[in-house]
């Protein structure tokens, strides 16, 4: 339980602080800039799994719909948001994921909707700390509907490939999708000193360390219960931007917060002993491939 829920909770802390930092790459190709990542992404999983769980035609549409969805779509328009909307306010919207993940997990659990409403609450606070205009909201609800998907599509493949059989396989699936269409889409670029940061530290940290932070905390504690640590995104997205200087902090964002995280302790303190049989399976084939023997996974 309780690494399931640390996994989660640093999987969902770095990919909100990446908000402000995806947008250090606002004008570099997004395609190609995605396929770069993700190749980089793919080659360090590839070195941590040594052997890679071959995907049946059923695992094939699941792994696509993580791409398109979950990865490019959401970084595409992940970037298009911050055109029109403060990264803080981007990063809250985010975290409203939670409610849909609770009513969505095949394993329901009273304490996890609880908190999730609480998360949102929070949410709709903390979004009182940030702007945006003209389309912003719109795309930030698609970015939102991104992070649900990264999820939901990958319920019966990561039981079948295991964490960094998905991880690495969506991130390879991804890097190819992206360089095809890239080339057509926005072309090639030589990245300057600010975007190469922005590009390692996205496929260091947001992709290859959270993606497989994230699938082994949705393994441990079932998706309803995991998706409520996504909350955890808008704080971290609001403390990164007052520390890059690209938002101020403001009393409305710490009160946002704090509710955000009282929100996941009603989910996570609450029924703890039924998570383990939603969810849990042992941490040596949850990491390297699926399993015959291995408990049903409830997930992102």
């Amino acid at each position: 339980m309780r690494l399931g829920v640390a996994a989660g909770a640093t999987a969902a802390t770095i990919v909100g602080a990446s908000v402000p930092v995806t947008g250090m790459l606002e004008g570099y190709p997004v395609l190609t800039g995605q396929a770069m990542r993700y190749a980089l992404a793919a080659v360090i999983l590839l070195l941590v799994a040594r052997r890679l769980p071959i995907p049946s035609w059923r695992d094939i549409l699941p792994l696509l719909g993580v791409v398109v969805t979950g990865m490019l779509g959401f970084n595409a328009v992940l970037l298009a948001a911050q055109q029109y909307a403060e990264p803080g306010f981007v990063a809250a919207v985010m975290g409203a994921s939670p409610i849909a993940l609770s009513l969505l997990a095949r394993q329901r659990s009273l304490a996890a909707i609880v908190g999730a409403v609480v998360v949102a609450a929070g949410v709709v606070v903390l979004s009182g700390g940030g702007a945006w205009h003209g389309p912003g909201l719109f795309l930030a609800l698609l970015t939102m509907a991104g992070e649900v998907c990264f999820t939901l599509f990958a319920v019966g493949v990561v039981k079948r490939l295991g964490v960094l059989g998905v991880a690495t396989w969506t991130c390879l699936i991804a890097a190819v999708v992206g360089a095809v269409l890239g080339t057509f889409v926005g072309g090639w670029q030589v990245p300057d000193t600010r975007q190469t940061f922005a590009l390692l530290a996205l496929a260091v940290l947001v992709t290859a360390l959270a993606f497989g932070l994230w699938y082994f905390s949705v393994n441990r504690l079932g998706s309803g219960r995991a998706g409520v640590l996504i909350g955890m995104m808008p704080v971290s997205g609001l403390v990164t931007s007052v520390l890059m200087g690209v938002q101020e902090f403001t009393l409305v964002g710490a009160a946002g917060a704090t509710t955000v995280a009282l929100g996941c302790v009603i989910a996570l303190r609450r029924g703890t002993h039924h998570t383990h049989e939603a969810g849990r399976v042992p941490p040596k084939s949850t990491l390297v491939s699926g399993s015959d023997t291995r408990a049903e996974v409830v997930a992102t």
